[in-house]
């Protein structure tokens, strides 16, 4: 039976519901059941008092959901052609590449739902799947120091770029766990050398395996199954994250994340990625979307206490300085601040992980 914390308990299975109104539970109030069939329950459910409940993407017999809800429950439903339902757990590579071909998995349905027109019901779906979402990740955050490293998703394999995000990677995941925005680019390299973070030659032997397939254009199937097979010939490594988009769906996500938290909303998203960083970020070449990550963390330094600031670490002087100027500008935003002395600008991505490692 999963535990409770205060007045509210969360049902995720018909097991501990029976096991909780065994115990003596005469009412429901304050109770969360998700994803819970509760098909087989309507004696239960009559037996109960459940005003004050909330039944999210539960399962009910005939005329039982009108029947809660007239007695004081709350149910969310979530549309019948959603291909994500509301979850308890992040997704595995494996369950999102659910099918030979990429255009017939979860993840590309799941793209091509979100790009319908949205109605009420569509938007519910989404924030209740983002929700759950939210609180799986949640759990599997906890106890674990995350870094990140941000980059630009058009760096191939194969390009030296590639392999020195793949050795950022590694560096980082000896000491800490390493969190990206899960897509291909830096984002794939760094998970990749996160996962394989303490197998140097197996690093080099996945990145000679992988440029063999450079990109996933043209083709998403070729790209992904080059990724898995470097998974087979080197299973069990390190815990790792990933959290992509929908919103950027054309992008697919990478396998080499071990968990995987997607979102529909990219909003959410690139807050949560940032938020889970605690101990700091590393921001590689990248375009907009680095950029934009820079100034958001920048953000949120600019106004933590002094013992919440987190590190900083832009690698390329010269192209952070010249080819898209955002060192400056940072340096400028953090002087005189608690900030100040944990924004940094290095060459190399031995000295951005020590600067990691060293909490500075």
């Amino acid at each position: 039976m999963k535990r409770s914390r205060g007045r509210v308990v969360h049902v995720e299975s018909v097991e501990d519901l029976d096991a909780r109104l065994a115990a003596g539970a005469t009412s429901l109030r304050g109770w969360r059941l998700r994803g819970v069939d509760l098909r087989e329950r309507h004696e239960a459910l009559a037996s109960v008092s459940v005003a004050g409940a909330t039944f999210l993407a539960c399962d009910f017999a005939p005329g039982d959901a009108e029947r809660v809800v007239a007695a004081g429950a709350l149910v969310l439903r979530v549309p019948d052609d959603l291909p994500v339902e509301p979850r308890s757990s992040l997704y595995s590579p494996a369950e999102l590449y659910d099918t030979p071909a990429y255009a017939d998995s979860l993840d590309a349905a799941a793209y091509a739902w979100s790009q319908r027109p949205t109605d009420p019901d569509a938007a519910l779906g989404r924030a209740l799947h983002d929700h759950t979402i939210d609180l799986a990740l949640q759990e599997w955050v906890a106890g674990r120091r995350l870094v990140g490293v941000m980059g630009g998703h058009r760096v191939e394999r194969g390009h030296p770029g590639y392999a020195e995000a793949a050795r950022l990677g590694a560096l980082l995941g000896a000491s800490h766990v390493v969190a990206t925005g899960g897509g291909p680019g830096a984002m794939e390299a760094a998970n990749l050398g996160a996962y394989l973070s303490g197998r140097a030659t197996a690093l080099d032997d996945a990145l000679e395996r992988l440029a063999a397939v450079p990109s996933f254009r043209p083709s998403v199937d070729a790209w992904a199954q080059c990724a898995f097979d470097v998974l087979e010939r080197h299973p069990a490594g390190a815990a790792n994250l990933g959290i992509p988009t929908w919103h950027y769906g054309h992008e697919p996500p990478n396998v080499f994340a071990t968990a995987i938290a997607k979102y529909f909303r990219n909003s959410t998203r690139e807050a949560i990625l940032l938020e889970v960083c605690a101990a700091g970020i590393v921001f590689l070449p990248g375009s907009a979307g680095t950029v934009q990550e820079v100034f958001q963390d920048g953000c949120e330094n600019f106004y933590a206490d002094e013992s919440s600031v987190a590190p900083m670490v832009l690698v390329g002087a010269t192209y952070w300085t010249e080819t898209v100027p955002v060192w400056p500008l940072l340096r400028s935003l953090a002087r005189g601040l608690p900030m100040e002395r944990h924004v940094h600008l290095v060459d190399s991505v031995e000295d951005a992980a020590n600067l990691i490692v060293s909490g500075t």
